[in-house]
């Protein structure tokens, strides 16, 4: 191969697919939307965040190459919509990334966890997880080819005291990607998740009760608080691993659950810190 032919391909690593992104207006999902049209796909936007998603689109590129769909990701027509748009529009779905999620309102505690909290968080992360799965499948199967791809999120494999309900829910979708992943296989159509670390999205600021002029705080918090220095985990890192699971890059990898974490979900720092405390006192 060429050096020419090697960095066309490097650029268009998904040259001629069509995707559906839940989520997609702002965060991970905008980010990801952004850099899918950049490799040379074709994608759709399916968002709550109206004049966000359209301004989006209207940012990225022209009509042909991305749109944007109000859905709400618990409505099965909302979800239903999104999926016969990319089918009507551009012909057909390769990749549904169902990336739509929220933190909930919970400080994280069993007690002071509302119930209807609790339901509200599992209806948008998990329902509407499954939902995308649902009707991506429903195009897919008849295809016999296709990527599904889920956010779920380094809480689900190691323990933060983070919110119960938010936790419970990253879970479910770890578990769903991988019993999709066993009956879809025989269609040929993969099913992965990633599962980041923080990245600074207004997901992550309100989860921590910061405003946007306090990135910086954010910033640091989390430098502090990882396990690979000297970097900052970004959205466009989550991109490049979202890329990398829906492009023939990845054509054999089906089931996997993609820890973004800088090694974070490895490391247990107590002893170290109450060595360090000790020694001080």
């Amino acid at each position: 191969m060429s050096s020419n032919s090697a960095a066309s391909s490097a650029t268009n690593r998904l040259e001629g697919r069509v995707a559906v992104i839940t989520g997609g207006a702002s965060g991970i999902g905008e980010c990801c939307a952004r850099q899918f049209v950049k490799q040379g796909a074709k994608v759709v936007i399916a968002d709550i965040q109206d004049e966000l998603g359209q301004s989006l689109c209207k940012q990225i590129g022209s009509d042909e190459t991305i749109s944007y769909i109000h859905c709400d990701v618990t409505s099965d027509s909302d979800v239903q919509n999104a999926v016969d748009l990319a089918v009507s529009k551009y012909g057909k779905l390769d990749i549904m990334f169902s990336n739509a999620g929220i933190m909930g309102k919970s400080d994280g505690t069993i007690l002071a966890t509302d119930n209807e909290d609790f339901r509200t968080v599992l209806n948008v992360n998990t329902f509407g997880s499954f939902l995308a799965a649902k009707h991506a499948a429903r195009v897919m199967i008849p295809a016999k080819k296709g990527c599904i791809l889920f956010t779920s999120s380094v809480a689900a494999v190691t323990c933060l005291k983070t919110p119960h309900p938010y936790v419970v829910s990253k879970h479910a979708v770890i578990g769903l990607a991988k019993n999709l992943c066993v009956e879809l296989g025989q269609y040929g159509i993969r099913v992965n998740c990633i599962s980041p670390f923080a990245v600074v999205t207004p997901l992550a600021k309100t989860a921590l009760g910061l405003m946007e002029t306090e990135k910086e705080k954010i910033e640091e918090l989390v430098s502090e608080s990882a396990n690979l220095k000297g970097v900052m985990l970004e959205a466009e890192d989550i991109a490049e691993a979202a890329i990398y699971l829906v492009s023939d890059e990845s054509k054999y990898v089906s089931g996997l659950n993609l820890v973004v974490d800088g090694g974070f979900s490895l490391t247990n720092p107590s002893f170290e810190i109450a060595m360090k405390n000790f020694h001080a006192s």
